[in-house]
């Protein structure tokens, strides 16, 4: 199942955090914190102007995004969590 979304709403795919620290340490997952980096799977097709005219999104599919702790809404995609979120809850673009 594909899901495509709706105006200025993006689907990320949460990029987990690593599960030691740099010393060493293994993090439980109880004392782990929610993602806040995530990849662009879907975007929709942009929102409309007040001229009438669709305003495309600034980041496409494929993108690596940072975005606020508790943004979006976390739902499950073929058995993969996923979320969605308004393209003006996404902090900026990871380059590089």
């Amino acid at each position: 199942m594909a899901i495509r979304p709706l105006h200025d709403r993006v689907v990320v795919r949460p990029i987990e955090q690593e599960q030691k620290t740099a010393g060493g340490i293994i993090i439980p997952d109880t004392a782990k914190e929610k993602p806040q980096q995530g990849e662009v799977i879907a975007v929709g097709n942009g929102v409309r102007g007040e001229d009438g005219k669709v305003v495309a999104l600034d980041v496409k599919v494929g993108d690596r995004v940072l975005y606020g702790k508790w943004s979006g809404t976390e739902v499950k995609v073929d058995g993969q969590d996923v979320l969605i979120l308004k393209e003006q809850d996404i902090f900026g673009v990871i380059e590089g």
